[in-house]
């Protein structure tokens, strides 16, 4: 099996990589549909998150009001470490579970948008990093979220830099072209992968 470590930064396109890979034979562990599910309705993930934020982060439908959590806890280191100890580990066991099903052959991709940023780039054989320049990051921005380019360029910030996502990685995807461009990037990437795969086999 070959774990594969795929993170970028926001608005870098890394979804798009991580369907690609999954389209070529992947096993691909999403970490942010994983998050929420840890923090579902009914999940005792939820119900953590209710006991350390109280119940004003609840829709009046009883689910997780993200807008409201990401207000909570953006610029406000503490309160983002509170919600990560209560997401990570249910997020990371998660993931474990997936693996362990996983053929013993499999590429299996761990898409982590924050893996730079928690450290985790040596829990895996191969680490790719989507990149793209930041003035393309700020025009997706605005033109996918409606952000403002200070909204934007904060977003932006509060992540790590490119130039330490880059240092981490085993492979960079470039995403600044168009999509039959990045297509073939990635299957040259996944041909890379397999053949690695297959060496540790």
């Amino acid at each position: 099996m070959l774990r594969v470590g795929l993170t970028g930064g926001i608005a870098s396109g890394k979804s798009t990589v991580s369907a690609l890979l999954a389209e070529y034979g992947a096993v691909v562990i999403d970490s942010d549909l994983l998050a929420r599910e840890a923090v579902a309705a009914g999940s005792t993930g939820l119900a953590a998150v209710v006991i350390a934020f109280g119940p004003d982060v609840l829709t009046e439908g009883g689910e997780l009001d993200r807008p409201a959590m990401g207000r909570r806890v953006f610029g406000d280191d503490e309160a983002r470490a509170r919600l990560e100890a209560i997401v990570h580990p249910r997020v990371r066991a998660r993931a474990a579970e997936i693996e362990a099903a996983a053929r013993t052959d499999a590429v299996v991709v761990h898409d982590i948008p924050l893996l730079v940023e928690t450290r985790q780039g040596d829990r895996f054989d191969e680490v790719v990093v989507v990149d793209v320049p930041l003035e393309v990051q700020i025009e997706r921005l605005q033109r996918e979220r409606g952000m403002s380019v200070e909204e934007a360029r904060s977003r932006i910030a509060a992540q790590a830099s490119r130039e330490e996502r880059l240092a981490a990685a085993d492979h960079v995807m470039v995403n600044d072209r168009s999509p039959e461009q990045l297509r073939d990037a990635v299957e040259k990437l996944w041909n890379t992968l397999t053949e690695s795969a297959a060496l540790r086999a």
